[in-house]
């Protein structure tokens, strides 16, 4: 089927389609092996990274593709950009397709940027004069004027991403495929390019975007789909499909761990042991996902190994960028804790309601010694993680309800 008898509002349908690779045990390195071996068969393992996917993508939608690492995405993306060919099934992609795929695909190491611009921009469909008139613009996206001219074997990865990036947007494909090396620029870049597939969607492109950041897929992405084991086990909604993703990665059912094994991952004095951590719900039910604005608890459990007047209990919430979202402590809040025996156990909860922006955070639970030197029983680092999912995303660390009021200003207070 020809793009062109797609419907209408199709940009991009995948029709069963799988993908094969062979995976020898042994191979033969030299002619010396082959004349001393010729009759013996190379054994092979089939590794199925696809396996009947089929979905649609409509025109002018961000469609997110997620799933655990070898679960056949970017097989996936390769498959659609045609550097593989699908073993069966069919694909049709509507208008000019733009991949940011792999670090380093379609560029040449011992060219200077501004060739690789200007070849790469007429691989992906400009006349060679368009591509003449947008290279400035594309460099200064960049932020490479001063190395343009420099081969780019001697560029950093985070060069070659701001510059492969810089091509693709400059390009006015309908469609962008877009593979989780994003990942490698820096914050400031991270966003630069968030804020251009923002006037991307706006503009009515489609964009295909590969990633692990579930808290990327609930901004950005219309829908999602989740690939696990090369088989599509999720479609629909980015939020439905994201807690989807955190239920495959996060199982709560979780065995209880031998004394052995946690002492291992503990660190303090030994006075104490996190037994474990979780997150709830406000009605009480232990979870791996917040909602967005809602009620909700820390808890941990605390096994005393010597006795303890008035420990102190503590919470700590970290992001993906390592930053101190939440520190509290019993101490602060003013808590009396009692007195505690070897061998007692007990549990601990702070309750809250969640304001904070989408995305995954950690939980470090802590015990200490009283007195308010950091002298600790046990910590737990990064235990366990929690997925806050919502819709309000301000940009910052916590998204606060909030209100704007305004009113004429009848008088210049400077002169007043």
């Amino acid at each position: 089927m020809p793009a062109g008898a797609l419907p209408d509002d199709v940009a991009v349908r995948v029709d069963g389609v799988s993908k094969v690779f062979r995976l020898p045990h042994e191979q033969v390195h030299t002619l010396k092996e082959r004349a001393l071996h010729p009759m013996r068969r190379t054994r092979v393992d089939r590794l199925h990274a696809l396996q009947d996917v089929s979905f649609d993508v409509a025109r002018g939608e961000f469609f997110g593709i997620v799933g655990r690492n070898g679960s056949g995405k970017s097989t996936l993306m390769k498959c659609l950009a045609g550097i593989y060919r699908a073993d069966a099934g069919d694909m049709w992609l509507r208008g000019r397709m733009s991949p940011f795929i792999e670090l380093g695909v379609g560029f040449n190491p011992d060219l200077t940027a501004r060739d690789n611009v200007l070849i790469n921009a007429v691989m992906l469909g400009v006349t060679p004069t368009e591509a003449r008139e947008r290279y400035d613009s594309i460099i200064a996206f960049a932020e490479l004027e001063e190395f343009q001219d420099l081969k780019l074997k001697n560029y950093s990865s985070g060069m070659q991403v701001r510059l492969a990036f810089s091509v693709m947007v400059h390009v006015d494909a309908d469609l962008l495929l877009i593979d989780e090396v994003l990942a490698v620029g820096d914050a400031a870049f991270q966003q630069k390019c968030h804020d251009v597939l923002n006037r991307a969607r706006d503009e009515g492109r489609t964009i295909l975007l590969v990633t692990h950041d579930m808290g990327q897929v609930e901004r950005f992405c219309d829908r999602a789909l989740l690939l696990e084991r090369g088989k599509l086990v999720a479609l629909g909604d980015s939020r439905t499909v994201a807690r989807r993703y955190t239920q495959l990665n996060f199982p709560t059912g979780v065995d209880l761990q031998t004394f052995e094994e946690l002492a291992a991952g503990t660190e303090g004095d030994g006075g104490a042991q996190i037994v474990d951590a979780w997150a709830q719900t406000g009605d009480g039910r232990r979870t791996q996902s917040l909602e967005q604005g809602g009620s909700c608890a820390l808890l941990m459990r605390v096994r005393f190994m010597t006795p303890s007047e008035e420990p102190v209990f503590g919470f700590t919430l970290t992001d993906e960028q390592h930053r101190r979202v939440l520190v509290v402590t019993t101490e602060w809040a003013g808590r009396p804790t009692g007195r505690h025996e070897a061998g007692d156990v007990v549990n601990v909860a702070v309750s809250f309601d969640n304001w904070f922006a989408p995305g995954r955070y950690f939980l470090s639970p802590q015990v200490g010694h009283p007195g308010g030197a950091r002298r600790l029983m046990a910590l737990r680092e990064d235990h366990t993680s929690v997925l806050v999912t919502g819709s309000r995303t301000g940009g910052g660390v916590v998204d606060i309800p909030h209100e704007f009021f305004w009113g004429a200003v009848t008088a210049d207070p400077a002169n007043a």
